[in-house]
């Protein structure tokens, strides 16, 4: 047995498919935990991909914004309880503040940077680490801006004012008054929250990610047992279905549930008399892609394992 309890744990979360089926998967994939996804996905039995990015650990993400540009940090505790933490709180929002100011989205660097009332946000976080009794670190970050208009922040499960479990920016780039785009972006940066794009537009989206829904497609096709050129189509529509959903500017709107986003931002551009224009995005769901520790639900499918 080249897998774990965990490993049937991870796959189950990751695709809601059943346990024994998760268990059948991993059994002809040798394990490998990535190949029993698309295995379950090409037999239609796990969930749609995104919840591959369901939330695994805990500590909080912050976001802050001066105007024009804007920054996105996740810090990571190992506890809930610690995100509750008043300690925790201020340093991650200082962390963030302190991340508004640099020029570029790398962890050593913030973790080099001052820190607000001495030494440096590595030291402040040596000292949370001492003093709070868990282990924490800064995971990653990310900026927006624009050469003239507005980045808009939102945070879904607020913790507190800028911090909590998803934080968004939205970067609109307009001559289009302060007020329209505040209200535009805060639409737009809901719709992010709750339909997790994976890019802007379709040319962004990850050529691995592609290639591996061609994979998917692919083999679907064959079981149909349809003509080779049907097959073909069959491919690219379902990559071209793949691509619609999960580019940002091309998803229907969760407001309404029938307009693209890039008719929302044009309409909203048309009455403000003013083009205005979706630049960048940050969407950041605090553990996203980290692995927690085996639960006691292992102990569930710990016999399903072993038979």
């Amino acid at each position: 047995m080249a897998y774990t309890a965990a490993d049937v744990k991870n796959l189950r979360e990751r695709t809601g498919a059943g346990m024994m089926d998760c268990k059948k998967a991993l059994d002809e994939t040798n394990g490998d935990l990535e190949a029993a996804v698309d295995a379950l996905r090409a037999r239609g039995l796990a969930a749609a991909a995104k919840k591959s990015s369901r939330t695994a650990a805990e500590g909080l993400v912050g976001v802050a914004v001066t105007g024009t540009k804007g920054v996105a940090v996740e810090v990571n505790s190992e506890t809930d309880f610690v995100a509750k933490n008043d300690q925790f709180q201020d340093f991650v929002r200082k962390t963030t503040e302190v991340a508004l100011g640099l020029g570029a989205d790398d962890v050593e660097a913030l973790k080099a940077a001052a820190y607000p009332g001495g030494g440096t946000v590595a030291d402040a976080l040596t000292n949370n680490v001492a003093t709070i009794g868990e282990n924490q670190q800064v995971r990653r970050l990310k900026t927006v801006e624009v050469a003239q208009g507005l980045v808009i922040p939102y945070m879904h499960n607020a913790a507190a004012p800028n911090l909590g479990k998803i934080g968004v920016l939205v970067a609109l780039e307009s001559e289009a008054s302060a007020d329209v785009l505040e209200g535009l972006g805060k639409q737009i940066a809901m719709h992010i929250a709750a339909a997790f794009p994976l890019a802007l537009n379709a040319e962004d989206l990850d050529a691995e990610l592609i290639e591996r829904e061609r994979k998917i497609a692919q083999e679907k096709a064959a079981e149909s047992g349809k003509p080779e050129a049907v097959q073909a189509k069959m491919v690219e529509g379902a990559i071209a279905k793949y691509a619609k959903e999960n580019a940002l500017l091309s998803q229907v709107f969760v407001l309404d549930n029938k307009t693209p986003i890039q008719q929302v931002v044009d309409q909203a551009g048309k009455e403000a008399g003013a083009k205005i224009v979706l630049k960048d995005y940050v969407r950041f769901q605090l553990g996203e892609g980290i692995e927690k520790e085996v639960s006691d639900f292992a102990a569930e499918v710990a016999a399903a394992v072993a038979g």
